[in-house]
């Protein structure tokens, strides 16, 4: 399992991506998108995106 983004939420802002200590987030399309290979689901994107698009399931 994995973090997850809600494409609906998110703003592009990258946030996230500079936070992840894995670097298991890329943006496509000006959204966030997880590596699920990669993510250790840390939270760290949780507390750092400011819209709160990203949540751990």
């Amino acid at each position: 399992m994995a973090a997850k983004v809600d494409t609906k939420e998110c703003t592009g802002c990258e946030s996230c991506v500079d936070a992840c200590p894995l670097e298991a987030i890329e943006m496509q399309d000006d959204l966030a998108v997880i590596d699920e290979e990669t993510c250790d689901e840390c939270g760290t994107c949780v507390d750092t995106c400011p819209v709160e698009a990203i949540s751990l399931d």
